[in-house]
């Protein structure tokens, strides 16, 4: 009877069950590990690569599923992001994922891990943008990516704009003509999650 009790103590510390009926752990909310291997994210949200102009055939941005889970995990997934924006034309594109009017006030980071493709090549700088339901955006630029497995925190406090952190709509990485060096590269994206730190 005690150890039952104390087990169901320990279940109830590290993980509960929200309203929406989705596991979530207490001390971070996962948005997408990749470890399926295909969509929707763990939260149900659509995700993909976007370009400035789709017709453009100068420029370019692609995500797919490759199999190399940055906590090491043989079955898991990550995101490789294949970039191009070296063109005589403005250029941008990158990553989206939709949050879908997520309530992130229990959490104070956006945390993921990232690495750069050395064969390929690979930009150090990044744009993160996070956009809420009233459309808001607001960017952070993250700034000394290398190419082996590193796990990025950015505490709430650096996205300036946003002030309403019961209703996120969207992340989004920015690859660009100005920020981006080189300009064609591979990065590589996983364990995407909220935290309390």
């Amino acid at each position: 009877m005690k150890t039952n009790r104390c087990l169901t103590v320990v279940m109830m510390t590290f993980m509960f069950l929200s309203l929406s009926g989705r596991m979530v752990w207490a001390d971070q909310l996962v948005v997408a590990d990749f470890d399926t291997g295909d969509k929707p994210n763990n939260l149900g949200g659509d995700f993909g690569a976007w370009a400035r102009d789709p017709d453009d055939d100068t420029q370019f941005s692609e995500a797919t599923f490759v199999e190399d889970d940055a906590l090491g995990d043989p079955s898991g997934f990550a995101m490789r992001l294949d970039y191009d924006v070296d063109s005589p034309n403005a250029a941008y594109g990158g990553f989206w994922m939709k949050l879908s009017g997520l309530d992130v006030r229990d959490y104070n980071t956006l945390s993921f891990y990232v690495r750069g493709d050395a064969k390929t090549g690979y930009t150090s700088r990044i744009k993160i943008e996070l956009k809420d339901y009233k459309g808001k955006t607001s960017p952070y630029v993250l700034s000394e990516i290398t190419g082996e497995w590193q796990r990025i925190r950015i505490p709430f406090s650096k996205f300036l704009e946003i002030d309403d952190w019961a209703k996120l709509n969207e992340l989004v990485i920015v690859f660009d003509d100005t920020l981006s060096d080189p300009k064609v590269g591979t990065l590589y994206i996983d364990q995407i999650v909220f935290i309390q730190d």
